[in-house]
């Protein structure tokens, strides 16, 4: 059973001033606002700098009130190859929480026992608040080959205390050391300053952390810290932004409790009848391995039965999405590189089985990629969205589950095999390949708006005018298997170096032999080096000097020979994508 995160939460200084205000109130006969629970560390997955053994302190700046009398304060800290991590949080003992039964908590201390969880060893304690609250705070590793059972308490916590001040000292070393290198990266490192132009999958110590959408336009994080077990977050309704099949999609003010101000989000509202649409998608989004720059920022979900209505509540990005943008916009070389590359990073995230960290993940497959459900953020990078037709690539299903998952998608993006109701159920990877089909369709229409291809035409999605607005799957099917009918990449387009290549992954990722099609991690790893090639190609080009860089994204004829240029590209491209294959 994986913990439930709605306790009440508060940082730092802010903790004690609420809780004198708590008990003040409640001296006075006037009611508290929460009941007087447990007391405890309440942090997500963080990377931590204890060892493992000995003592240490969670390093934990959040307190929570836990939601219910019977729960206990609980610490889980995992090792990889490479780190630690420390995750706190309330949790009632009679549920099991990661497949493994709290069996400890009675103590006041937080001693920690290895444990087979479902999600690999890891070290667990449990423990009911001490005098002044926050047990879990400080870890008590067993000393390896030194049972403790015999050992009296206090003694044992004589050993605790001496142990502890040289342990602290060692962890402020780290922490200096770890700092000082990041300052250290930050001013040293090109790719810190050239920001969103020399963009990198993200390090392992900011993927491994349950991470807030740093590129959102809206904070939103009231609703992280609000305990609305019982009432519904306090929103107003704005303005109707987005309507598809199953919802309409709202921006909305999520007010403050104690000010006039408020927070802009966005609210997905399904009516009672979308029930299973609108529970798929609650359950994909409240995977916290979903979380990604480049995927949208999930807050939280609600039931209004006064309503009659179910909502998704996430952040709110004011240019819409990827279609609406290309139909207002025409977009520049750089503009191209940034939408690619941050869509293919998206998409790699969700199809990955790990996290950078090492630590395992569910792949996931959208089953709906299209410039509709791409939305643009203020840095004009993407973040996907619309996860009612995804599905999670468990180990646990069956070929018989996988097969009553249907043919889902819209048909004007839909996969060749997807199309033909072919797909190799015996092999997950099947579905990945169809998301990397539809995500080359949406690389095309960022491509067809791009200035450095010349001639700029209006927008039009994939396949355009070749069918019908709205097109059926029969359609699809003779454009796209009886025909082999891809949308059109004209001669113009591969004068500009950068967007040959990238044409060159179009082509290879809709290829209709699905195991052709390059990964979404390959993709986004040739994009990012696509200028660092393209440099190294022209410099040595028969030319005497390199073409500059502003004229390699102006949409002009550019002195190239007419197979050689084209065919190095695709050579070094090929190379490129054998190791990052080999890496995945």
């Amino acid at each position: 059973m994986e913990p439930r995160r709605y306790s009440l939460s508060v940082r730092g200084p802010m903790f004690f001033l609420l809780l004198t205000s708590l008990l003040e109130h409640g001296n006075a006969g006037i009611p508290v606002l929460y009941p007087m629970n447990a007391l405890c560390k309440f942090c997500d997955l963080e990377l931590s700098s204890c060892t493992g053994t000995g003592t240490c302190m969670t390093n934990c700046s959040i307190t929570s009130i836990c939601s219910f009398n019977a729960e206990v304060c609980v610490s889980i800290w995992r090792k990889n190859e490479t780190s630690y991590s420390i995750e706190t949080l309330c949790h009632d003992p009679s549920k099991p929480l990661y497949g493994v039964m709290l069996d400890d908590y009675n103590s006041s201390t937080c001693v920690m026992k290895e444990k087979n969880t479902t999600s690999g060893p890891a070290f667990l304690c449990s423990c009911t608040e001490e005098e002044e609250g926050e047990c879990n705070d400080k870890l008590f590793f067993p000393p390896i080959g030194d049972p403790t059972d015999d050992i009296p308490d206090n003694q044992f916590l004589s050993v605790i205390l001496v142990s502890l001040l040289p342990l602290l000292l060692v962890a402020l070393v780290v922490l200096g050391m770890f700092y000082w290198y990041r300052v250290s990266r930050q001013r040293l490192s090109p790719e810190w300053d050239s920001g969103v132009k020399k963009r990198k999958v993200m390090d392992c110590s900011e993927s491994c952390a349950i991470m807030m959408d740093n590129g959102s336009d809206s904070s939103s994080t009231h609703a992280n810290n609000l305990n609305h077990n019982t009432e519904p977050l306090p929103i107003e309704l704005d303005l109707l932004v987005g309507k598809g099949r199953f919802a309409q999609v709202y921006k909305a003010k999520l007010k403050q409790s104690t000010s006039d101000q408020f927070e802009t989000v966005a609210v997905k509202i399904f009516p009672y009848e979308e029930y299973a649409s609108w529970k798929t998608e609650k359950d994909i989004f409240s995977d916290t391995d979903l979380r990604h720059e480049n995927v949208l920022h999930f807050l939280t979900a609600e039931e209004r039965k006064v309503e009659r209505q179910y909502w998704l509540i996430t952040a709110f990005h004011p240019r819409g999405n990827l279609q609406e943008y290309l139909t207002r916009h025409v977009i520049s070389y750089e503009d191209l590189q940034v939408l690619s590359s941050s869509l293919a990073r998206g998409v790699a995230h969700l199809h990955s089985d790990h996290l950078p960290c090492g630590r395992p993940k569910v792949p996931i497959v959208h089953r709906d990629l299209k410039s509709s459900n791409i939305l643009v953020k203020n840095d004009l990078s993407c973040c996907l969205c619309d996860f009612g037709l995804a599905l999670r690539l468990d180990s646990c299903l069956s070929v018989d589950d996988l097969a009553n998952s249907g043919q889902v998608g819209t048909a004007r993006y839909m996969a060749p095999e997807v199309l033909e109701a072919r797909l190799n159920l015996e092999n997950m990877e099947s579905f990945k390949q169809t998301d990397i089909y539809s995500m080359a369709l949406v690389l095309w229409e960022m491509t067809s708006r791009c200035e450095a291809v010349g001639e700029v035409k209006e927008y039009e999605p994939a396949y355009g005018s070749k069918v019908r607005e709205h097109p059926c799957v029969e359609s699809m099917k003779d454009n796209v298997l009886r025909d082999r009918g891809r949308p059109e990449i004209p001669d113009s387009w591969l004068r500009h170096q950068g967007v040959a290549v990238i044409c060159t992954t179009i082509k290879e990722c809709w290829d209709h032999d699905p195991e052709a099609r390059l990964t979404a991690h390959c993709v986004a790893e040739r994009i990012y080096e696509l200028e660092d090639q393209v440099d190294k190609i022209s410099s040595r080009s028969s030319s005497n000097e390199k073409i500059p860089e502003q004229e390699l994204k102006l949409p002009i004829e550019v002195d190239i020979p007419g197979e050689t240029k084209i065919i190095e590209l695709q050579d070094i491209i090929a190379v490129d994508c054998s190791v990052s294959d080999e890496k995945q």
